[in-house]
Order: structure tokens, then C-alpha cells, then sequence
């Protein structure tokens, strides 16, 4: 018998891997039919960044660009258009692991546009045009986890469209989303939704918190905060998981999974390892527990399959030391709030910067081959 490769043992421990990426180039050369083959991935997730570097590098696009270009299509209609059937493309390629798994994988998620992350009417509308346009049952709309973006995410479920909730930093939010996601599905449920086909998770962000913290401890300099780099994220991560199986045991959820409902699993996102002085799998092995996903980069996933040590569940029994890191990062002058108030806005601002560079690079292009429509 051939010993299991880390990342099969991964999946055997509980762990959905999800590949953070996705370019018509993957699925055109076979690249990621090969991860699903060879790296045990069952699912895939985009963001603005991620479309702005596949879109914006190479020629992969130039041909669909300029065909909407001659049939006179707008910016925005151009880089929805693109956008859409990449992801509606990567879901028929998902197709059969959806199938295998009754719906919880072979899932491809797509990001409503960032510039509506405060707009909750607008996030509502672009999130049901999105899931039209996709036109697959495997598909998960993303939805930041603002405070505009709860109501959104609520009214969302309650249409029957399954959710992935982004950019969650903080416990407090944690909660609120978890709420938001109940409060949909028993809204889906008086509105006569099957809830065993309404899925859902959360995107519980990783390494953006060691950064910011550590950059922070670097700062203090002391021996006691030195001490405590590279903690943060794992610690907070670890204690979002605690808050998943407590609000996942109450009489509220018990009452929906009876009517056939299935619970919002926690997603583990921005696990690429920032600093070059921890393992670079460190938030995949240290992150280990029944019913989570993991997003990974490919460099990660790579890492991961190379030489990740998989040990089972990583995460259960830890909530106590967990709460102690979060205790001393306070004790040395680190405002969680803070912290976590920060990433919310620079992973917003990211966002919306990378879609403000994909239209202005995607409007060029249009130019371009309009001018040569022209001539």
C-alpha cells in the first residue's frame, strides 16, 4: 500500500482543500483538473485580486475582449461577462465532485463587486444577477462581512443562494455572521426553500492578523512581545472554531438542521505564510479540524503536498492556550479591536483598488480594439 500523501491525509482528517485562485489558463491547459487529480482539491475561490492578475497578465483574454467589444459591450458588462464564465466554466469542471459529496464541495466562489461592500441593496442585487448569470448549482457568491454586508447576506440565503461570507477578522464579527446565516436560512425556510440545498461558509482570515500584530510587537521590542510573534492568527483562528461549535449546538440550529439544514462551515483564507521565519504550512497544519475548509494559494498547497506533517484534528483542546496568547497580546499593549478593525478596511481597500486597476486596464484593451474595429 502506497503511504497517503499529506494533503489526502488532510482531507481525511476533515479538512475541504480549496485552491485560492483561478484563471482561464488553469482551465484551459488542464492545471487544475490536475490539482483536483494529484492535490486532492475539491473546490475553488476568486476574489478582485485574483481577477485582475489572470485577466491583466497575458493574452488569455484578448480574443473574448475584443469579440465583446465588436458586439459593443460596456466596461462593466465586459469584466462581468469574463468573470462569470470563468467561474461558470470551473463549476461544470467541479460538477462531479459536487455530485460525490451531495453538495458541501466542488464549489467555485465568486466575489459581488467590492465598490458595494457598504451598499447593502446594491450587494442583494448583484449577488441574485451574479447567481443568474452563473447558472450553476455549485456556484458560492461572496459577500464581505461588513456591517452593511450582513443584511445582504441574510436576504441572499433566504433566495436559496448559497454564501461565502469574506473578509472576517474579529470573533465579535464572527458571531454576527453566523447569526446573519441562521436568520437567512430560516427565512429561506418561510419562504419555502429546500434548506439541505442552501450552502454556506465563513472566511475566517489568517495571516494578514500575524502581520499586522507582529509588525506591532516589533515595535514594543520587548523580550516578552518578541515572544508572542507568530501566535495571533493561529490563536484567533483557533478560537473561531470554538465559536462555530457553540453556535452550531444551540436550540435555534438544532431547529433548523432538523428540517434538513446544514451548518455554515468555517473557511480558513489568507493561509500563505507572510514571513519567511515560520513554516511555510504552518496555517494548514496548525488548523486542522472536522468540517473546515482551507483556501489555500499554490504555492501553500504545493508546500502542503511537499512536505506538510498532517497529525489529525489541530485545533480541539486548544481553546484555552488560545485565549491565553490573546491574553498576553493584550497585556503588552495590542488592542485586538484595533487590529481587527484595520484588516477589515485595508482588505476592502485592496479589493477595491484591484478592481479599480482591472477596469482601467480591461477599458484599455476595449479601446484598443475598437480602434482596431475602426480602421
Amino acid at each position: 500500500m502506497t503511504t497517503p500523501t499529506p494533503t489526502a491525509r488532510l482531507s481525511d482528517a476533515g479538512v475541504s482543500i480549496w485552491l485560492d485562485d483561478l484563471s482561464r489558463e488553469r482551465l484551459a491547459s488542464g492545471s487544475l483538473q490536475k490539482l483536483i487529480d494529484e492535490k486532492n482539491v475539491v473546490g475553488v475561490t476568486t476574489n478582485p485580486s485574483i481577477f485582475q492578475a489572470a485577466i491583466t497578465s497575458g493574452t488569455d483574454y484578448d480574443a473574448t475582449i475584443a469579440e465583446l467589444a465588436a458586439q459593443g459591450a460596456s466596461l462593466d458588462e465586459t469584466i462581468f461577462e469574463i468573470t462569470t464564465t470563468d467561474v461558470a466554466d470551473a463549476c461544470d469542471l467541479f460538477a462531479p465532485i459536487f455530485l460525490a459529496s451531495n453538495g458541501v464541495d466542488g464549489r467555485v466562489s465568486i466575489e459581488v463587486d467590492p465598490r458595494l461592500a457598504w451598499d447593502t441593496d446594491g450587494t442583494i442585487a448583484e449577488a441574485r444577477k451574479l447567481y443568474k448569470k452563473v447558472g450553476k448549482h455549485n456556484v458560492h457568491i461572496k459577500i464581505p462581512a461588513t456591517p452593511e454586508g450582513l443584511p445582504a447576506i441574510t436576504a441572499t440565503l433566504a433566495a436559496g443562494i448559497s454564501v461565502n461570507v469574506t473578509l472576517i477578522f474579529s470573533l465579535e464579527r464572527y458571531r454576527s455572521v453566523i447569526n446573519a446565516f441562521q436568520l437567512g436560512l430560516e427565512q429561506a425556510r418561510q419562504n419555502g426553500h429546500d434548506l439541505s440545498t442552501i450552502h454556506s461558509v465563513a472566511s475566517f482570515f489568517i495571516s494578514r492578523v500575524d502581520s499586522e500584530i507582529d509588525k506591532r510587537l516589533d515595535v514594543i521590542g520587548t523580550a516578552e512581545a518578541k515572544a508572542l510573534k507568530g501566535q495571533a492568527g493561529v490563536a484567533n483562528a483557533r478560537l473561531a472554531y470554538q465559536v462555530y461549535e457553540e453556535l452550531f449546538a444551540t436550540e435555534r440550529w438544532t431547529a433548523l438542521a432538523a428540517v434538513g439544514a446544514l451548518a455554515q462551515r468555517p473557511l480558513w483564507a489568507s493561509t500563505g505564510v507572510k514571513d519567511p521565519a515560520y513554516p511555510d504550512t504552518l496555517y494548514v497544519t496548525e488548523l486542522v479540524a472536522p468540517g473546515v475548509v482551507n483556501t489555500m494559494p499554490e504555492k501553500t498547497l504545493d508546500a502542503t503536498f511537499d512536505h506538510g506533517v498532517v497529525t489529525g484534528d489541530t485545533i480541539t483542546g486548544s481553546y484555552t492556550q488560545a485565549s491565553v496568547t490573546l491574553a498576553a497580546l493584550k497585556r503588552v499593549g495590542i488592542s485586538y479591536n484595533e487590529v481587527v478593525a484595520l484588516l477589515e478596511t485595508e482588505g476592502l481597500d485592496k479589493f477595491v483598488t484591484s478592481w479599480q486597476e482591472l477596469l482601467t486596464d480591461v477599458d484599455d484593451a476595449l479601446a484598443a480594439a475598437r480602434a482596431v474595429l475602426t480602421h
